[in-house]
């Protein structure tokens, strides 16, 4: 049973003390491995991490081709700056072989899920002698999986898998205890710059949640266009997410000023504090409606866009 810090009582400063002590301790003498997604638990974990260890933890962009558009290539060069060397590794060949013909939005979960830890990560360790991994796991994660609401990538002592046994190596959790919005204090505290301790959630298996269907190099392109519009768009919206979701199925819609037979991408925005519960932005809608004109008029083959005004729960969060 975790015990949870619950944020109103969290000390940001005593607990980075606290964890960075138990990441050295845990490590001792060793290398420790970690893979940096540019997302606020992954970003506190990584500096927590070089806090505790220094060079002795190796950082790794993992570039599965699922990402937001240039995202490997800022977030190794923001990390530079914060005196981190982030070393980017193309691992996309795999992701997508290991995608190939899925469609079960759970499955494709567990394939990115077994591509990374198993494949990309098994291969690390064996490389480097590392003997731990140092992963961004939040309550949030563990709650979500153990329920059965959705299978978070990064969540396995709690189903009863030894990571040692399955991949080779250790899994260190330091913020297995806290919330979203309890990572954002130590985010801050800890030195990330706003950019990064405010940045919304993003999937682990990234884009893929975000293509209904069997994920292709196309479709994630299609999808990477439109998620580029859509945090452009809503930026200033206050939102504590939202995202732009590619659909299976053909529609007839509007290009150009022409009836046309195409995709529809589907816009979510929510609002929430933890991630465990949300309900949908009221967007104004002359914000919905230059949305879709961008998205329509930009990113090819789009003829329709909706909005979905469904909670969580009960509608299932599955992109988040």
């Amino acid at each position: 049973m975790i015990k949870e810090i619950k944020t109103e009582d969290l000390n940001p400063e005593q607990f980075i003390e606290e964890k960075a002590k138990e990441i050295a301790s845990t490590v001792g003498d060793g290398l420790a491995i970690n893979a940096l997604s540019g997302g606020v638990d992954s970003s506190a974990v990584t500096m927590l991490g070089h806090k505790a260890l220094g060079d002795r933890l190796k950082t790794y962009f993992i570039e599965n081709g699922l990402m937001r558009q240039d995202e490997p290539q800022k977030i190794a060069s923001l990390f530079a700056e914060l005196g981190v060397h982030v070393e980017i590794l193309d691992a996309r060949e795999k992701f997508f072989n290991a995608l190939k013909g899925i469609t079960d939005p759970e499955e494709k979960r567990e394939a990115v899920t077994q591509t990374f830890y198993k494949d990309v990560f098994g291969q690390l360790v064996r490389e480097s002698g590392a003997k731990h991994l140092l992963q961004g796991t939040i309550l949030t994660d563990v709650d979500e999986t153990v329920a059965g609401i959705k299978r978070q990538h990064n969540v396995f002592e709690q189903l009863g898998i030894d990571p040692q046994k399955a991949f080779g190596y250790r899994i260190i959790e330091p913020l297995v205890q806290i919330r979203k919005d309890g990572v954002r204090k130590v985010a801050a505290a800890v030195g990330l710059p706003e950019s990064l301790y405010n940045r919304m959630p993003f999937p682990g298996p990234a884009l893929a949640a975000r293509v209904i269907g069997e994920v292709t190099l196309e479709k994630i392109e299609t999808v990477r266009k439109a998620t580029t519009i859509t945090e452009k768009e809503l930026a200033d919206s206050g939102a504590f997410q939202y995202m732009a979701i590619l659909h299976q199925d053909r529609v007839t819609g509007m290009r150009d000023g022409k009836r046309d037979f195409g995709l529809q991408i589907e816009i979510r925005c929510w609002d929430s504090v933890d991630a465990r519960t949300a309900t949908p932005t009221r967007l104004p809608y002359e914000t919905l409606e230059g949305l879709a004109q961008r998205i329509t008029a930009e990113v090819p083959g789009v003829v329709s866009v909706t909005y979905n005004i469904g909670t969580k729960p009960p509608s299932t969060m599955e992109a988040i």
